[in-house]
């Protein structure tokens, strides 16, 4: 029987818009903001082509999540990524991220809240970081649908200090249950 444990693999942050962020030994979530420091933090929209389109859009990518178990997946098509290197702010094992509905609250550590907003959407930045690499994290369903599988968003509702081991405990939103969407 493997590790059921949720929990936290890595943190990470930046200041300025690149694709990868650094990973730190913790990072502060500030409520209704995102990440202390990192270039998307903000109440409205951060994200470049966003901004463009409408800057006065609400943020609701103030958090990047990406699964661990992603890394392993995409290390056996032989890419080489680590923690940070996709930009997202945190790196979790145990969890299917995918599949949570829009409005789960991730309770991170003793104090942090995640609302989730939607999935990332990959764009082909992630190729200027490695050839074939939006490929890989595209994938489709049975039904021929489009899967994103490069990590969710999300809001901070309530903030607090995030770290690696911090434990995960899941709160599924009231029913009917929304099928996430890219954001």
């Amino acid at each position: 029987m493997g590790d059921k444990r949720i929990y936290v693999t890595s943190v990470s942050s930046s200041g300025v818009h690149e694709f990868s962020k650094q990973t730190k030994g913790h990072i502060q979530l500030l409520t209704g903001l995102g990440v202390e420091g990192d270039a998307h933090m903000g109440v409205t929209v951060k994200h470049r082509s966003r901004v463009a389109v409408d800057p006065t859009q609400p943020n609701l990518r103030q958090v990047h999540i990406i699964h661990e178990e992603l890394f392993d997946e995409l290390t056996e098509k032989g890419f080489s990524v680590s923690p940070g290197d996709m930009g997202e702010n945190i790196a979790t094992r145990g969890i299917d991220l995918l599949s949570l509905p829009q409005g789960t609250r991730l309770h991170i550590g003793a104090e942090a809240i995640v609302e989730v907003t939607g999935l990332r959407n990959p764009c082909k930045q992630i190729d200027n970081f490695q050839k074939g690499l939006l490929h890989a994290v595209l994938d489709k369903d049975a039904d021929g649908g489009l899967i994103r599988k490069a990590g969710i968003m999300g809001i901070v509702s309530r903030g607090g200090r995030v770290q690696r081991d911090d434990a995960i405990r899941i709160e599924l939103p009231p029913l009917p249950h929304l099928k996430l969407e890219r954001v």
